[in-house]
Parts: C-alpha cells; structure tokens; sequence
C-alpha cells in the first residue's frame, strides 16, 4: 500500500481498525482523520492522512 493511495471508508475503516459507522459520526463530528469529497456521494482518505490522525492521537506512557 503507497503512502499517497486513495482508501474508500471500507478500507480505511480495515486499515484503523474502526468500523464504517464510527468513521461516518467522526466525520460528522468534525473530529476524525481528514477526508476527502470529490463528489456529494464519495469519501476518500490519503492513507498518509490516516496515518498523521493515528500519530496524533498516540499517547506517551505515564502522561495520561
């Protein structure tokens, strides 16, 4: 899979181990990965957008 591949939720959801739904309210929300929207019926994520939401939500041990 490269780094700048295109992923439908189906995927995405594989690739983060969340299901279609809970990206769908994320979106909704405004609080998941960025997303694309090239038409008002297609959803796309740049697996390197998926990849900088997961870094960003890491926590360091003992932070919390």
């Amino acid at each position: 899979m490269t780094e700048n591949q295109y992923l439908d939720p189906d995927q995405a959801g594989d690739y983060l181990h969340l299901t279609v739904g809970h990206l769908a309210q994320l979106r909704y929300r405004g609080q998941g990965p960025r997303y694309l929207k090239p038409t008002p019926k297609v959803v796309l994520y740049r697996r390197s957008d998926l990849d900088a939401w997961l870094n960003a939500s890491s926590v360091e041990p003992g932070a919390a």
